[in-house]
């Protein structure tokens, strides 16, 4: 895929009015989902489940991607046709998830590093061959008393950049992830500075790996108060900091950003989302004013 057709996909990606679904379930986690309504987790039936959410009325009007786990790419219709052809041919880009997990990092207790660059390269170009035009891997950035370290940080953000180049190489558009964990009693405040220093690194670390930012798709955290804050921040103020921290580390030429719940309810996550636009939309009228 030449350098055009990498930024057309990333564009297409963050079309306006339109979302990425994430249906990249592990076997066990679909498991769990199913067990939770008296289904029994087969292959039949993931294939079904999965069937139902592609071919759903209308999907491309609200969906522009989805994610898919390494059993769905390679799994079909009911009428023999890939799943990956029948989301091209609906308007819908597939995706796939390429990383093998976090996992202890050596050295640093608490931190995690994600695995999955051995044979990197060889699976995307298997998955570029079986209709993927887009990858994504998730790095986790934990808070906690002394941390995340530099090392963590460090060391997560220079696994991404190494699967973006891999990515773009086989062609596919890298989608980005260092999520920032939720979980803890830290304040908004610390989630600020950790999720500033985190897509910092990322970005230098893109840069010195030669990966094309117009190719390129960051899916982000928000900034907000850790699960077990006292205080927690309203709406407003989770808006306003999500918008400043992207806006002080984002490169302009980066086509979208696109946002994980992260823990949230869908109703947090959602309110949280309509105060951003809110944001937006503002930012856009003050333009069109001067």
């Amino acid at each position: 895929m030449s350098i055009e057709q990498l930024a057309e996909t990333a564009q297409a990606m963050v079309a306006p009015g339109k979302g990425i679904i994430a249906i990249d379930e592990s076997t066990g986690t679909i498991g769990k989902r199913f067990a939770s309504v008296g289904l029994e987790n087969t292959e039949e039936n993931r294939r079904a489940y999965r069937e139902m959410l592609l071919t759903t009325p209308k999907l491309n009007e609200h969906i522009s991607g989805a994610i898919l786990y390494d059993e769905t790419i390679r799994q079909s219709t009911k009428d023999g046709v890939p799943f990956a052809k029948y989301m091209a041919d609906n308007g819908i880009i597939p995706g796939i998830k390429v990383d093998k997990g976090a996992h202890a990092l050596a050295g640093c207790p608490g931190e995690l590093v994600t695995e999955g660059l051995d044979g990197l390269r060889e699976r995307l170009q298997e998955y570029y061959k079986l209709g993927a035009r887009f990858a994504k891997w998730r790095a986790v950035i934990n808070i906690g008393e002394s941390i995340p370290s530099g090392t963590c940080i460090e060391s997560n953000a220079h696994a991404l950049a190494r699967y973006a180049a891999l990515c773009q190489e086989c062609g596919l558009v890298p989608m980005v992830e260092p999520e920032v964990i939720m979980d803890g009693d830290h304040d908004i405040e610390t989630c600020y500075e950790v999720t500033e220093a985190t897509l910092r690194s990322l970005f230098d670390a893109l840069y010195q790996q030669n990966v094309l930012l117009e190719g390129t798709i960051l899916k982000a955290s928000m900034v907000i108060s850790g699960k077990g804050c006292e205080e927690q921040a309203d709406v407003e103020e989770v808006a306003e900091s999500t918008v400043m921290c992207l806006k002080s580390t984002v490169p302009a030429i980066l086509p979208g950003v696109v946002f994980l719940s992260g823990g949230q309810s869908d109703e947090q996550s959602t309110a949280h989302l309509d105060a951003m636009n809110q944001i937006g939309r503002a930012v856009q009228q003050e333009c069109r004013d001067r």
